[in-house]
């Protein structure tokens, strides 16, 4: 029996939530997908902290955001259990072109992957048919 993913996308912009949730869950070919919607870091670690005993959730991480930006909440995910982190992978979604930017997410432990913004389809189905696999 394949795990369906449960999304935890932290997104601070209305219209990307709409149109993310919709991806997500027209390339599921589901309805049922759970995305969950926070619109912060610190949003998206009070959640966390409520649901620890998901078996595979993933992380769609924007970078700028308002009260906890991407890069704070991956330094307060660091101080979280290692027994809630084995069943996450963080994929950071940003439009940033900011090269030092791109380097701390490509040189930071958690973060599985790199999604450009708009949201590239086929890189997210080769993901979600990478972690069903």
């Amino acid at each position: 029996m394949q795990l369906k993913p449960v999304f935890l996308l932290v997104e601070d912009n209305l219209i990307d939530q709409l149109v993310i949730t919709q991806l997500l869950k027209k390339v599921l070919d589901v309805t049922e997908t759970e995305v969950t919607i926070t619109n912060n870091g610190m949003e998206a670690l009070q959640w966390l902290s409520s649901h620890q005993d998901l078996d595979q959730l993933i992380i769609l991480l924007d970078i700028q955001m308002p009260v906890m930006n991407g890069f704070e909440f991956l330094n307060a995910y660091d101080k979280l259990g290692e027994e809630l982190k084995k069943a996450i992978r963080i994929y950071v979604l940003s439009s940033t072109l900011d090269q030092e930017d791109i380097k701390k997410i490509n040189e930071n432990n958690y973060v599985t992957g790199f999604l450009n913004k708009p949201l590239p389809i086929e890189e997210l189905k080769k993901t979600i048919h990478y972690l069903n696999t």
